[in-house]
């Protein structure tokens, strides 16, 4: 299956799409004609005499040197070759799809002036499995991603690397066993595949999703918490939180109150609590976690409409004529990278309280200490509570915001950047953290769940509970735990536990 794509609505929905299944894309044919348009002007201006930056003149500080007709090709080829410096491990092929779909977004909304060719090219390798090797360092977000989307364009020419049934190739063989020839870049065309903001946006996107799918169970497993711990339900109210007002807020006391409906558990206590409060990391659930909702919506419509975005440049206008700014900086993108890590460190913040909370006997309400059978001779869940603690104090670290630390390059021509790729893959390694301590609270959380039978918690814990212990048995003595916590945490990531409650309840991401 493709996808098609309509260049400047694109919804995030289908971004989404692309990312979590690695389908392919191409532009809708309606989007041909500007594209040719805004080509043939490109065209024109290299067939003459008058500079104009980036078609037939050097590039950042070298733009005052005047490129001849007979050399534009050279220049384009030399741009994409000289600026392949990347450095690390290479992209996820998903990711990478996602990106090569958002640089195929940008240039149908036909203002960037490559041919046709080029689009076809794009759509064809993803087509036909032909993924780019894109290291994951070296932008600084600012003139675009220039050194990793190089590293793209580079296989398009038949250079660099790709991934091909499998198998890591040189980009002209990859090209050649798919079926595919490389292209040889015009006027333009390779100032045109690297100035954009694609490979921050993609990366961003990628932490959003993530995020958003480990704060929805986070939601879960803050709810079974609250039954092991026999929290009240009462703080969940929906007039508690209408009188605030704050969208995410509502929506999590909402996702609270359906997650804990007839809890025989809740209803064992409702009316005789010997706590007057829980502690905050049960009562304040919708106030934490809901903030977190908004961050990541708000975070959610900024990506989005960078992704329907024309971050190249120069542009060709729809006066036709041809202008140079800076729609390359990814501020945007840095700021909604630096919201998505600030959210993410809060959703793994309050939930490692909660696994604090019900392995410390003093705190837990009648549990055992560390949910041991037989506390002393064995441990129980102990150290994964300190795992827990230490990937929180992980993404704590990196939360701090990358959008705030310019510095400047290109010989002080690209004087202030906006540092929006890294802070964008931190957060790769930040959702990951997110989705372990998550699936630690479901261990815990079930575990808890379960010592207090024979009363039984609501029907919709009840299928997390049973989807969980297909991958994870319960605790019955000391074991060797890291396949526990492994297994555990893909039940997160790979939205398992999300989906095992009933469709509607979560909360969704609103663009």
């Amino acid at each position: 299956m493709t996808i098609t794509l309509h260049p400047g609505s694109v919804p995030l929905k289908t971004l989404e799409t692309i990312y979590w299944t690695g389908e392919a894309a191409k532009l809708d044919a309606s989007f041909d004609a500007g594209i040719q348009k805004a080509a043939a002007r490109i065209a024109e201006i290299a067939a003459g005499d008058e500079p104009v930056y980036g078609i037939n003149t050097g590039f950042g500080k070298l733009a005052s040197i005047k490129i001849a007709p007979a050399d534009v090709a050279t220049l384009q080829r030399n741009l994409i070759l000289s600026h392949c410096c990347g450095v690390g491990k290479p992209l996820a092929e998903n990711i990478v799809r996602l990106i090569m779909a958002l640089k195929l977004i940008s240039l149908g909304r036909g203002a960037s002036g490559v041919r046709i060719e080029i689009v076809r090219l794009l759509e064809a390798m993803q087509a036909k499995g032909v993924i780019p090797v894109i290291p994951e360092q070296g932008s600084v977000g600012a003139s675009g991603d220039l050194a990793p989307l190089a590293h793209m364009t580079a296989v398009m020419i038949g250079e660099g690397e790709a991934i091909y049934a499998g198998e890591r190739l040189p980009g002209g063989k990859a090209l050649e066993k798919a079926g595919l020839k490389p292209v040889v870049l015009a006027a333009k065309e390779g100032l045109a595949l690297i100035n954009g903001t694609q490979v921050s946006t993609g990366l961003a996107l990628a932490g959003l999703f993530r995020a958003h799918r480990a704060a929805q169970a986070a939601l879960v497993t803050g709810a079974l918490s609250t039954d092991a711990a026999m929290g009240s339900s009462a703080p969940f109210h929906p007039d508690i939180h209408t009188l605030r007002g704050h969208k995410g807020q509502i929506d999590a006391a909402a996702t609270l109150r359906a997650l804990l409906a007839g809890s025989v558990i809740r209803d064992s206590h409702i009316n005789g609590d010997e706590r007057v409060q829980d502690p905050y990391c049960i009562r304040c659930q919708p106030q934490v976690d809901g903030a977190c909702f908004d961050l990541l919506r708000s975070a959610a419509r900024t990506l989005e409409i960078e992704a329907n975005a024309v971050t190249d440049n120069p542009l060709v206008l729809s006066d036709n004529s041809v202008v140079s700014g800076g729609n390359f900086h990814a501020e945007p993108v840095a700021f909604a990278a630096d919201q998505i890590a600030i959210a993410t460190c809060e959703v793994g913040a309050i939930a490692q309280r909660r696994i604090a909370l019900l392995v410390d006997p003093a705190l837990s309400f009648g549990l055992p200490a560390f949910l041991a059978k037989k506390p002393g001779l064995n441990s129980g869940l102990m150290i994964a509570e300190v795992t827990s603690a230490a990937l929180m104090s992980e993404n704590k670290q990196m939360s701090h915001p990358a959008s705030v630390d310019s510095t400047p390059t290109s010989a002080n021509q690209e004087d202030h950047v906006s540092m929006a790729c890294h802070g964008a893959h931190r957060l790769l390694r930040m959702t990951e953290n997110l989705s372990a301590i998550i699936g630690i609270e479901a261990l815990t959380a079930a575990q808890g769940v379960e010592f207090r039978a024979p009363l039984t918690t609501s029907p919709e814990l009840q299928k997390v509970v049973a989807a969980l212990r297909t991958v994870v048995a319960t605790l019955e003595e000391d074991r060797y735990m890291a396949p526990d916590l492994a297994a555990a945490g893909t039940f997160v990531s790979s939205g398992a536990l999300a989906a095992s409650v009933t469709k509607g309840i979560l909360p969704v991401l609103e663009a």
